[in-house]
């Protein structure tokens, strides 16, 4: 092994592929999605340079650009504060549960493997007000709300429903890694600990919390960019209504670009999209202080 490792042209032999495939995937669309994001760029129409009109239009004169970027927010916050607290606390009392660990974890996990098209159509279903709930409440003398038709509020009902869903389906993702990271740390420093005197709550505290920083950060990175780029369950749930209501940057980005087929504008949007995930990735690692323990 080491003999190939002082090998430069084997390593370079090895990493070529993934590199070719890396620079033709990601690298040259990702420069021409900026060069286009400063273009007036239809269809059938060659790229116009136009400097920032794209952006000006976005930012100054486009509503439904403002109402995708505050739900956006909106669901990078509440996914990120409740699927990583409901996700820890889920893995540590899955680890400390001698009998059934497998099932309950399962259960938990299963909805991240299904199809987010189809749960989005299945909750759809379900939010119908003719066909789903509300035909269970009414049952019960409740006149159940329009779950997904609601255009009220400063975050509409649909929105909060949507962001639940999503709550209900990634919640074992961060429970898994979460799981993984305290799996890892050693018993006989929680058996030290009890020694001493420290309750399940103290151990938690100075012991679980401190040791799971390094999965915290990756597990919150993850969460914030993949709520940004949220799309399925919102598209087949509400498809951006009612009256754009429950639009995000995805959503506005798929309507602009392959339903009117504006091509630099929403080039511009996905160049937002992308500042917002490194922006959103550098302020967790600069948050979240991860130390060194040595052992």
């Amino acid at each position: 092994m080491d003999k190939i490792l002082r090998n430069k042209k084997a390593i370079c032999i090895f990493i070529a592929p993934a590199l070719i495939m890396f620079v033709l995937i990601l690298i040259i669309p990702m420069f021409q999605m900026i060069y286009y994001s400063f273009c007036d760029y239809a269809a059938l129409t060659p790229p116009t340079f136009v400097g920032l009109k794209n952006y000006q239009n976005l930012f100054f004169k486009d509503n439904t650009f403002k109402i995708a970027l505050k739900n956006s927010i909106f669901f990078m916050i509440f996914s990120a504060v409740t699927q990583q607290i409901i996700g820890l606390l889920l893995a540590v009392l899955l680890t400390n549960i001698p009998k059934g660990r497998n099932v309950f974890k399962n259960i938990y996990y299963l909805p991240c493997v299904l199809s987010s098209a189809a749960l989005g159509l299945l909750w759809a279903f379900l939010f119908n007000p003719r066909i789903g709930i509300n035909q269970l409440l009414a049952k019960f003398g409740i006149e159940g709300p329009l779950w997904l038709m609601d255009s009220k509020g400063f975050i509409v009902l649909p929105m909060w429903v949507i962001a639940f869903v999503a709550l209900w389906q990634y919640v074992g993702q961060n429970m898994m890694l979460y799981m993984a990271q305290i799996t890892g740390i050693s018993r006989e420093v929680y058996e030290a600990s009890y020694i001493d005197g420290a309750s399940k709550v103290k151990a938690f505290r100075y012991i679980t919390l401190p040791l799971v920083k390094p999965m915290m950060v990756t597990s919150l990175s993850l969460n914030c960019i993949g709520s940004l780029k949220f799309f399925d369950l919102v598209y087949n749930m509400t498809q951006g209504g009612p009256n754009h209501r429950t639009e995000v940057l995805a959503t506005e980005l798929y309507a602009e670009g392959f339903n009117y087929f504006k091509y630099g504008y929403a080039s511009a949007i996905s160049v937002i999209l992308l500042v917002f995930c490194l922006l959103v990735t550098l302020l967790v690692k600069r948050v979240i202080k991860v130390e060194t323990y040595e052992g």
